[in-house]
């Protein structure tokens, strides 16, 4: 083959994906995207079905500290294109976005399909050719070999960016298989582990019953230093939901370092300690308990009934607790949590290509003229909005890569 024939090969079709193949387009070159799956954008459109956060309004000094650890190595791909510029790139493909009163940046329109519609006729329209039901099976020499309903085929590319996803949500794609390709090649991938999860814990077989499927509400969570506030679903074997997660990666290492993680709940992080005793030490004439807890702290059943959880694993009646010590429950309720929910359930997962494996383009240093974007790598995000950013943003550092690269040879 001429090299002048030889396309440019996005393997993955997620954002990170057609954002390279966008990127590697606009600069003239033949762009091929191959994806396993029948349809393109399938996690994308799950994740807007609820609004799709697209990433975050806060300033940049509180924003990259959200990558904890890949923060450094994430700095370059986001300052090159950041969320005002994620937010002009979607106000250009017709879809306008606005702030909301969390600081989340979403599309007018609040969900992804007209997004995912304009995306794909501006791909169109740069010429770049997607091929779905191609699964990667890895290298054979310097082609990509890949299994589809015809049969196997090898391909020969002028550069190679992979954006295969983590392992979360397996039936829309993202599946990890490609983890032990790259290692079989050499490559450094830490082990996939869920992230933004829910946690694993022991509930009573009557709390279970009565309050699985229960929001519990404008709470505080914290673990150590780490604090979240926001809203929990208690969950059949667990708890899970926005303060869960903001926590996953906290959780994932106090499990793996002490088997456990000891979570306190704040019922009523806006009341301090000191206001809720006082309320507590009025009488509760006739009422009982719940009705009182109810009547004086504003508490929904679910709370009530953690509190009571609680006493009843330390073997002492809630009924029986002073005032102050009942406000320290409310203030400071303990829960452990003994394993994360399973990867399959996961919004995202944390591990990956590790970094010492990559350069600053994000070229494989085992593999040259091959780049590796979004969440193949070994970053995580809380939800929010900042894991589309890093999506968006190392899909394109990493077709600006293989363009550097290209350029060089």
């Amino acid at each position: 083959m001429q090299p002048s024939k030889l396309p440019a090969v996005v393997v993955g079709a997620g954002p990170s994906g057609l954002m390279a193949a966008e990127t590697l387009a606009e600069a003239g070159l033949r762009v091929v995207v191959y994806d396993r799956m029948p349809r393109v954008g399938r996690k994308l459109l799950l994740a807007g079905r609820g609004g799709l956060n697209l990433t975050h309004s806060e300033p940049m000094e509180r924003f990259m500290p959200r990558y904890r650890q890949a923060a450094p190595r994430l700095s370059d791909a986001i300052a090159a294109f950041p969320p005002e510029r994620l937010r002009a790139w979607c106000e250009a493909l017709g879809q306008e976005t606005f702030v909301g009163s969390s600081g989340r940046v979403f599309p007018r329109a609040m969900k992804t399909s007209p997004l995912l519609r304009a995306w794909l006729a501006r791909l169109a329209a740069l010429g770049v050719e997607i091929k779905t039901q191609h699964r990667w099976l890895g290298w054979d020499g310097s082609r990509l070999a890949f299994e589809t309903p015809d049969g196997s085929i090898r391909v020969e590319p002028l550069c190679t960016v992979l954006a295969l996803g983590g392992a979360s949500w397996p039936r829309l794609g993202s599946d990890g298989t490609w983890a032990p390709v790259l290692r079989e090649a050499g490559i450094a991938v830490a082990p996939l582990t869920p992230a933004n999860c829910g946690v694993r814990i022991a509930w009573s077989e009557i709390f279970r019953a009565r309050f699985a499927g229960t929001p519990l509400k404008r709470i505080a969570l914290r673990l150590g230093d780490e604090v979240a506030r926001g809203e929990a679903m208690m969950t059949a074997d667990g708890l899970e939901g926005g303060a869960v997660y903001a926590l996953s990666a906290p959780i994932r290492d106090a499990l793996a370092q002490h088997g456990a993680a000891t979570l306190t709940v704040d019922l009523r992080p806006d009341v301090s300690a000191d206001e809720i005793a006082a309320k507590l030490a009025k009488p509760r004439a006739k009422q009982s308990l719940a009705t009182y807890l109810r009547k004086a702290l504003s508490l929904d059943p679910v709370a009530i009934g953690l509190l009571q959880e609680q006493a009843h694993a330390q073997g002492a009646p809630l009924a029986a607790l002073a005032p102050d010590a009942l406000a320290r429950a409310v203030k400071a309720l303990s829960i452990t949590a003994i394993g994360l929910s399973p990867i399959d359930r996961a919004i995202s997962t944390a591990g990956g290509v590790t970094f010492d494996d990559l350069d600053d383009a994000f070229m494989l240093r085992a593999r040259p003229g091959t780049f590796v974007a979004g969440e193949m790598l070994d970053w995580e995000a809380p939800t929010g909005g900042y894991l589309l950013q890093a999506c968006f943003a190392t899909g394109r550092a990493a077709a600006k890569g293989a363009l550097a690269y290209l350029a060089e040879q």
